[in-house]
């Protein structure tokens, strides 16, 4: 089954923020802040993707452009941490994606904030409207809730038949509450038994497991940090639970899932490539 990309991209991308002018007036390179919400080996082909294409619109790390990476490691309490250390130490642009989006946005309203990714950045509040977002805070949206119909309809056809089903999600992250109401709702127009398991920590998921033995026949795995982080662990366990996985980042699948449908995330982080060369340029040209 050929993967079709879902990417919005927000409008305002290219305000004219006098970064590289604030850079150079400071005797500094431009220095871009990347808060990977993950580990450097989990982010590891974004990261490449992200660089590339820098390299591509002419910014080379070291020469005209320097990057400060900074790993979450999946624990959400780092990510306001990490921002602070950004702010403090006055970069340039921060990048980053999914619930550090949030931190970053609570750290600072004047640095301009580029998200490679995030679920619903209207639902949970970064930006005004996907045409307009207004603030210093941009970038671009999966679209996850919207493709939760799409993703159950995919695994019906996997798993015919299909009546129960498991949702694993952490109650911890605004956009995945987000995204479990709404698997929960679309699974309840299709006739679908859904039993909701909600983690926190990577401590409940075998426990998770256990909660729901039995009562499913398919599971849907809810993307964020915590269980791209404990990806392995999740698809090890419902394989040995014989439970077929419906994910929403490719990585996901492969790692052992049976299934993902959703945005190409390299592909996110390139095209935040170019959000910020955008906001360089034109600071450059102000």
């Amino acid at each position: 089954m050929k993967r079709r990309d879902f990417i919005t991209l927000l409008s305002g991308a290219a305000v004219a923020w006098p970064v590289v002018a604030r850079a150079q007036q400071a005797g500094k390179l431009p220095t871009i802040g990347f808060l990977g919400v993950s580990t450097p080996s989990g982010w590891s082909h974004y990261v490449t993707a992200f660089e590339q294409r820098l390299r591509e619109l002419g910014w080379i790390e070291g020469r005209n452009v320097a990057i400060e990476y900074r790993w979450a490691e999946g624990r959400g309490e780092r990510f306001a941490e990490i921002a602070a250390e950004f702010v403090r130490n006055k970069v340039d642009i921060i990048v980053t994606g999914g619930g550090a989006v949030v931190a970053a946005k609570q750290a600072t309203l004047i640095i301009p904030i580029v998200f490679a990714l995030a679920n619903d950045p209207v639902g949970i509040g970064l930006v005004a409207s996907l045409s307009q977002p207004g603030g210093n805070v941009t970038g671009l949206s999966q679209q996850a809730t919207d493709l939760a119909g799409k993703r159950l309809e995919l695994l019906g056809e996997l798993v015919p038949g299909i009546s129960r089903l498991a949702i694993l999600g952490n109650a911890g992250y605004p956009a995945a509450v987000l995204e479990m109401g709404e698997v929960q709702e679309t699974a309840r127009k299709l006739g679908l038994d859904a039993a909701l398991s909600e983690i926190r920590r990577a401590e409940d998921i075998a426990p998770a497991f256990e909660a729901f033995r039995g009562r499913a026949q398919a599971l849907y795995v809810v993307a964020d940090p915590l269980t791209g982080s404990n990806r392995v662990h999740i698809n090890t366990l419902a394989l040995g639970a014989r439970l077929p996985t419906m994910h929403g980042i490719r990585e996901y699948a492969e790692t052992g899932g049976l299934i993902s449908y959703g945005a190409n995330i390299a592909d996110l982080f390139r095209r935040a490539a170019e959000f910020v060369d955008k906001i360089f340029t034109r600071s450059e040209a102000c």
